[in-house]
């Protein structure tokens, strides 16, 4: 561990930097560069696509109707801008820590400290989320009916753990699967959706087309207001596009790899997302979806195609191990980061053989196991009570690499850095303004009431755990800064 603290971690100065001289993490150092660029491509799907949308919008359609298409079509315009912003840091310098690391060189070891435990709180509580979700798309098979909740919650952080702790190799490739399995199940839907849109064949007794739209209360059969609640769920549904943000730094040539992979993103959003809601609007009323099945799901049971339901329960499953994988993948890359600097568990730095931050992997699959526990004791109230606490720590994400990226394009005004050809448009508005409606989702979640509004209040504590968090670490920082210079 002294080795690794004995690294070099300088800053900017106040006089322009050159290139040479540009901010070095320590917690850089020991990675191997084993990610390809069909990796990196596969994880970029990968983490636009969840469970949000295979599982979600089945319940968000029956509440918001045909405008939910609207909702993730606003929402993918602002995480597009996000994952822009980070792929500009990215390539003005690639790391591991990714906006931890940026936060670190543009606010200081503060900032680097809440936007690594923001990230935290995210994935901890979406890897409860997911082996949540899981273990309830196991129990469809008649085969795992009887094994308890727990149990196949405790199967698939154990499986999934395993292969990340190899290599990152494993989990490149475990994740290039995932996604695949992924793109392949929704390619097939929309081309089997368009054709039954096409030829106007029935699917339980409705004609699909326009009609299903217009015959059904329009665009918006609730008025707009289900829309914009609804807004704080799609948010959750685009969760991980910044992986491949992380990913770049255990991968060669990012300048060539990473603005393909992140460009791509927008249209495979407009593809994947709104095209397939626009197709699902289309082919039954709004009405006939609900929150207990997939909405791929009710429409193949309704074709009275056999063995749909299971195909589509196993895409699904798929999706929570796909989230889970890169949940543990990404925060023990970001604990590393900050372990080095002070403001993480020192074992969080450990590397294995395989060079992987292994101590990172195994402080954030234990709360996975907590997880296990809330399976046994909340099995009905587990998934809703984590999913929510999992948004807050997206939205503290998502404005952490807008604010890094707003510093980054200030600097780079006073001559002091220079920004990379790969740039986000129209900066420093897009900035402002997608923290703008971040901001906005926070206060459509106090006004959704119930479980959005009890979420929202504890926004306060949250930032008091941060505040005393911070005076505990702060010595041990200042004292590993100090040795550092």
């Amino acid at each position: 561990m002294s080795d690794l603290s004995d690294l070099s971690d300088r800053t900017l100065t106040e006089a322009p930097a050159p290139a040479s001289s540009r901010h070095v993490d320590a917690g850089d150092e020991g990675y191997s560069k084993d990610l390809k660029s069909r990796h990196i491509n596969m994880i970029a799907i990968g983490g636009a696509i969840g469970t949000g949308l295979f599982l979600g919008a089945g319940g968000r359609l029956a509440g918001a109707g045909p405008s939910l298409a609207i909702a993730y079509a606003v929402c993918g315009v602002f995480a597009f801008f996000v994952v822009r912003a980070l792929g500009e840091l990215v390539l003005y310098r690639p790391s591991s820590g990714a906006f931890v690391s940026y936060a670190r060189e543009f606010m200081g070891e503060k900032g680097a400290y809440t936007a690594g435990w923001l990230y935290f709180l995210n994935w901890s509580t979406t890897t409860v989320a997911d082996i949540t979700a899981a273990a309830t798309y196991a129990h469809f098979w008649s085969l795992f009916t009887d094994v308890p909740q727990w149990v196949l919650a405790f199967i698939a952080l154990a499986v999934v753990l395993t292969a990340n702790l190899i290599s990152v190799k494993y989990f490149g490739e475990m994740e290039f699967w995932f996604s695949l399995v992924k793109v392949a199940a929704l390619v097939v839907f929309l081309i089997v959706g368009i054709w039954l849109v096409a030829t106007s064949h029935e699917i339980g007794g409705h004609t699909p087309g326009l009609a299903s739209v217009t015959d059904n209360g329009g665009l918006f059969p609730s008025g707009v207001l289900p829309m914009l609640l609804v807004i704080q769920g799609v948010v959750f549904a685009y969760a991980s596009v910044e992986l491949c943000g992380v990913a770049a730094g255990e991968t060669e040539n990012p300048e060539k790899i990473m603005p393909k992979a992140i460009n791509s993103i927008m249209w495979r959003v407009g593809l994947f997302y709104v095209g397939s809601v626009v197709l699902l609007a289309l082919l039954l009323p709004y009405t006939e979806y609900s929150s207990d099945q997939s909405p791929f799901v009710t429409v193949f049971d309704k074709l009275g195609v056999p063995g749909a339901a299971g195909v589509m329960n196993l895409v699904v499953l798929t999706a929570a191990l796909s989230s889970l994988n890169s949940g543990l993948y990404s925060t023990g890359r970001i604990l590393r980061s900050m372990a080095i600097s002070g403001s993480a568990p020192k074992f969080t730095a450990r590397m294995n053989k395989g060079r992987v931050p292994y101590g990172g992997v195994l402080f954030t699959a234990a709360f996975g196991v907590a997880g296990v526990g809330l399976n046994y004791f909340m099995e009905d109230e587990a998934f809703e009570l984590v999913l929510n606490f999992a948004s807050l720590g997206i939205l503290g994400t998502w404005a952490m690499v807008m604010i890094c990226s707003l510093h980054f394009w200030r600097r780079a005004r006073q001559g002091r850095l220079q920004r990379p050809a790969y740039r986000l448009p129209w900066a420093p508005y897009t900035q402002v303004v997608t923290l703008v409606f971040l901001v906005a989702v926070l206060v459509l979640m106090w006004c959704d009431g119930g479980v959005g509004r009890t979420t929202v209040m504890f926004v306060p504590v949250i930032g008091a755990a941060l505040v005393g968090g911070w005076y505990l670490v702060r010595g041990r920082v200042a004292d590993l800064a100090a040795s550092r210079d």
